[in-house]
């Protein structure tokens, strides 16, 4: 089996790239740090004795992505399955986001996401086969002030993940979709939590698994499904009138 994991450099798509070359798979890795990269390749054909290529690629960019695809036609037959663990943040990502970051931001979380997607589904559905898996995250439950156009960016693509699930019913295409909440990687390093971070090693573990399910959603950790439960029901004019005590206090 050969898959292709975008933002295989760190974290969530490190461990998975590690998981899957230890099963024997044939990978090809992305992520815009080529350096990191190159060592996972190295590594991972050492210990595995399978076959790995990279490519640099900045996800943020639709031209960046286009011409990858122009250049590497050959590449969507290949391929048994794409995994997208992929996420970009910003600290200046808030309601009065300037264009260019919104536009980075809604590329790289959603954009690039769905033009993989494009690209490989017309193949998987000749072929009748193949594993598709996205990643959203917690942070697009309800609203937010922080990291708004990456959290709008993480709740639209589930909804194209619903989408592609009701397009693919009558075929035998397995389609996974991972909420995820606060992981124990870089990005979440000092962060002060109310609740305990995940394992990315597990998550990759239960990604695995499940590579061969029919529709699959799932929260990580599991956690997540009973609060996200409990503020779906709440109206949102009292998570509203929160927020507003809220702020006010730490204003005060």
């Amino acid at each position: 089996m050969k898959y292709i994991i975008l933002g295989a450099s760190s974290g969530l798509g490190r461990e998975i790239a590690y998981l899957l070359a230890k099963k024997k798979n044939d990978l090809i890795i992305i992520s815009r740090d080529e350096r990191d990269l190159r060592a996972i390749k190295d590594d991972l054909e050492i210990q595995f004795k399978i076959n790995i290529t990279y490519f640099e690629l900045d996800l943020s960019s639709f031209e960046k992505i286009q011409n990858f695809f122009n250049s590497n036609p050959n590449i969507i037959s290949e391929i048994d399955g794409i995994l997208m663990p992929v996420g970009m943040t910003m600290e200046s990502d808030i309601i009065t986001n300037n264009l260019e970051n919104a536009n980075q931001l809604i590329q790289s979380n959603l954009g690039s996401v769905i033009y993989f997607v494009s690209k490989f589904l017309p193949t998987f559905i000749k072929k009748n086969k193949g594993s598709i898996v996205g990643f959203g995250s917690v942070s697009a439950i309800i609203g937010r002030e922080k990291n708004a156009v990456y959290a709008s960016s993480k709740r639209a693509l589930e909804s194209f993940f619903e989408s592609l699930i009701i397009k693919t019913l009558s075929t035998n295409l397995k389609i996974q979709f991972y909420v995820v909440g606060y992981l124990n990687t870089n990005l979440s390093y000092g962060k002060k939590l109310f609740l305990p971070k995940g394992s990315p090693k597990k998550l990759a573990k239960t990604v695995y698994k499940n590579l061969n399910r029919n529709y699959y959603k799932k929260y990580f950790p599991v956690w997540w499904i009973y609060i996200t439960f409990i503020l779906k029901i709440i109206p949102f004019f009292v998570i509203k009138t929160i927020y507003s005590l809220f702020f006010k206090k730490n204003e005060k």
